[in-house]
């Protein structure tokens, strides 16, 4: 059986750990395969959302195998991917998703980072666990971390190791939803098809211009940002969408999940 699972789900690409016996835990072989999901979903044009999760509902990922961290280092290209095989790809435009189940800890933690946002289960526990062992973060989780739940929080669960609960998460913005037990992926499978619907290069461009210009003054990032939508009003496909709105076409809006 495959450590990565990949399923095409409509336009949107489902990546699953598939190491569930060991909490999804990330040897080379898995690493490799997290490498080859990212670049296919960046290169096809038909698939516009990735949805990353964890095989079973005990874990997410717990990190890397820690038996295996010389697979790790000696997969071809893991400097230039990262060790856990897609930490350091930055160059794909299109949404990406956690979905998380259970234990999200380590390099785990710093995969559910590596996506815009992270739905999550009400058993979903998260963590710098790799603290106690003195294993750095080595996979954007220095860089990723502080951007998403600002510097006093990372910090927190950078040098102390704690484990936190979804609710914690949620608090804190590391998750943006919770949902019952089971259900992470469902939930993450159904926003997919929402982002999924909507005219794509307005959101791809807002998309880049939020990711790109949080190292910017306030200044530069409005001028990044009309930089990056220069062409944006003049796409086809939002004349189009102008014209439903015109007709009294009304797309239900999209609404967080309710447990």
């Amino acid at each position: 059986m495959p450590k990565v699972l990949t399923e095409r789900r409509d336009r949107t690409l489902v990546v699953t750990i598939n190491r569930p016996e060991v909490r999804n835990c990330v040897d080379g072989e898995t690493a490799q395969g997290l490498f080859e999901a990212a670049q296919a979903f960046r290169d096809d044009d038909g698939l516009r959302v990735l949805v990353l999760t964890g095989a079973g509902d005990v874990s997410f990922c717990s990190g890397a195998d820690l038996k295996a961290t010389g697979t790790l280092a000696a997969r071809p290209g893991a400097r230039e991917s990262g060790p856990m095989g897609l930490s350091r790809i930055t160059d794909i435009d299109k949404p990406t998703i956690a979905a998380v189940n259970g234990y999200c800890t380590a390099g785990g933690l710093e995969l559910a980072c590596w996506c815009d946002f992270r739905i999550a289960a009400r058993n979903a526990q998260f963590g710098v666990l790799n603290r106690r062992w003195g294993v750095p973060l080595v996979d954007g989780g220095t860089q990723r971390l502080p951007r998403i739940v600002g510097l006093g929080n990372a910090l927190y669960l950078i040098e102390t190791g704690a484990l936190i609960d979804a609710e914690h998460a949620l608090r804190i913005g590391l998750a943006q939803e919770l949902v019952p037990e089971g259900k992470a992926l469902e939930r993450a499978l159904a926003v997919a098809d929402a982002l999924a619907a909507y005219p794509q290069l307005g959101l791809r461009n807002d998309r880049k211009a939020a990711i790109e210009g949080v190292a910017l003054s306030l200044p530069e990032g409005i001028e990044h940002e009309a930089r990056v939508h220069r062409d944006t009003a003049f796409a086809p496909e939002m004349a189009e969408w102008l014209q439903r709105y015109a007709s009294g076409d009304r797309p239900a809006p999209f609404r967080p999940a309710e447990e």
